[in-house]
């Protein structure tokens, strides 16, 4: 069975993508495809910060691309030896916060220590968050998304937490997108699952699909990585066939089999 992973692939360096592998496992040919593309902004400002960690309470990351514009400050000799040098140091003594195991991982790379990776979405970290800190003089840096959601934020605020958000990097679709899944959907044929990695992906991609796939779309079991995407499904109108119980590569897989063997569904050849 073939399943349709809307998604970027892990970096090449760090091996197989995680997602296809685990899917392997259960016998199902997962292809990836691209869905974003990111324009990294206000680095020079997100270094500015980074570089007065005493500022701040500490650091919330809910996305692995803002610690990519980190990583592209860093590329910098003169900033690396300044994060090498004091500023990481000075950092670890604070709580840098994060949404997942992915997040986590990245933070793991530029020599902080995460927590909060078992939250798994933004409601659950921001309640995470609110158990541990007190409402105080210093604010939380949260380097984030334009597109980033309001919950995070809002629950923070009603709590008292000061919380200094700066968006670092901008989302539009992918520029091969369009073609990417024409080209999937005339050489594959109709995948068994689709599964959506975030609301940017259900709004870039669902027109595409409902015109590729015509009256087969019907058949397609979809499924989602975590709440908040299958949120934007229900809201554009996409029955959520399953929802990964937290976002990692067993946890959608695991949640696809179930889906896919409760059902007869049967996919056109």
């Amino acid at each position: 069975m073939k399943v349709l992973l809307l998604k970027d692939p892990k970096d090449k360096e760090s091996g197989p993508d995680p997602y296809i592998q685990e899917l392997g496992l259960y016998r199902f040919e997962a292809t990836l495809i691209p869905v974003l593309s990111f324009e990294f902004i206000s680095l020079e400002s997100l270094f500015e910060k980074l570089s007065h960690p005493e500022c701040y309470e500490g650091l919330i990351f809910t996305s692995p691309r803002a610690l990519e514009a980190i990583k592209i400050c860093l590329k910098d000799q003169s900033k690396n030896e300044a994060w090498s040098k004091s500023l990481k140091q000075k950092w670890n003594t604070k709580p840098v916060y994060v949404v997942g195991k992915a997040t986590a991982s990245l933070v793991e790379e530029i020599g902080l220590t995460p927590q909060g990776e078992q939250s798994g979405n933004a409601e659950k970290l921001a309640e995470y968050i609110c158990s541990r800190e007190k409402s105080s003089s210093s604010a939380l840096l949260f380097p984030c998304g334009a597109l980033k959601r309001e919950v995070l934020p809002t629950v923070l605020r009603e709590k008292g937490i000061p919380l200094e958000c700066l968006t670092v990097y901008q989302t539009t679709p992918h520029a091969h997108l369009q073609e990417s899944l024409s080209s999937y959907f005339s050489q594959q044929g109709i995948p068994a699952s689709i599964v959506f990695f975030s609301p940017s992906s259900v709004k870039f991609c669902l027109q595409h699909i409902q015109k590729l796939s015509g009256d087969f779309i019907n058949h397609i079991k979809f499924a989602a990585i975590g709440p908040t995407t299958a949120k934007a499904m229900e809201a554009a109108g996409i029955p959520v066939s399953c929802t990964a119980e937290s976002p990692t590569p067993q946890d959608l897989a695991s949640a696809i089999q179930k889906a896919l063997h409760l059902h007869n569904c049967s996919v056109p050849k």
